[in-house]
């Protein structure tokens, strides 16, 4: 029993802090490039929106995994580009998050009605005023129901940084369970799993349930989001 709740206690000091870093930083990564991609596609020129809307379909088409293989192993073997394997992950799944991030936003802007920006325009606003001033507190508002999925889903992705050696929850659980084979045998890696997926299971409902309680402190009754994004 006590090997057990040693495991869990490294888990919780050695692999939970890389994951929530990890996790914040793919949050953060996506929501700085995913606001001016969307913006870009619904007030951009047309060549810019076609470049923003293809920087998206490759980084949403690309397995999760083979970008962060190709921004650690690929980038170091063909242009001797060395990364360290956190920086790597970052970047290839924070890249991933802000092409999803921009068809969060692109929908919560397309969402706030047209009227609203020549409204603006006539009382003398500039389009840039309009949109900082008028467009983005509300899409900002709209956003936040989507974005919430996609903090679930960036959570989950940040175990896959485990493949590029990581000390990550899963990482960490990989290691513990090589340890406790040797000492308790095969029979107790299922219960490190499980130890595992509750964690993750935590930090979901933690994160889901501090962006419902934001949520309903700025939502307007009718006043939602239009469409969907898929993941």
């Amino acid at each position: 029993m006590s090997t057990i709740l040693q495991s869990l206690e490294l888990l919780i000091v050695k692999g939970l802090p890389t994951t929530v870093l990890l996790t914040l930083g793919l949050l953060a990564t996506g929501l700085l490039l995913g606001f001016p991609l969307a913006f870009a596609q619904v007030y951009g020129y047309r060549p810019l929106r076609w470049l923003c809307r293809g920087y998206e379909q490759i980084f949403r088409g690309i397995p999760a995994l083979v970008l962060i293989l190709i921004f650690h192993s690929g980038l170091a073997r063909s242009f001797n580009i060395l990364l360290p394997a956190f920086t790597s992950a970052l970047i290839a799944l924070g890249l991933r998050s802000s092409a999803y991030q921009s068809q969060i936003f692109r929908g919560a802007i397309q969402s706030v009605s047209e009227g609203q920006m020549m409204a603006a325009r006539s009382m003398g606003m500039s389009k840039l005023q309009a949109i900082r001033y008028i467009i983005l507190p509300q899409a900002f508002r709209l956003s936040i129901p989507p974005w919430t999925n996609e903090y679930s889903s960036v959570l989950k992705d940040t175990s896959l940084a485990s493949a590029i050696g990581v000390l990550e929850l899963m990482k960490e659980g990989t290691l513990i369970m090589t340890r406790i084979q040797f000492i308790l045998g095969a029979r107790y890696i299922l219960l490190i799993l499980a130890l595992v997926a509750f964690v993750y299971l935590i930090l979901t409902y933690l994160g889901n349930a501090g962006l419902g309680l934001l949520e309903n402190r700025l939502r307007i009754p009718g006043f939602e989001m239009k469409g969907k994004v898929e993941r």
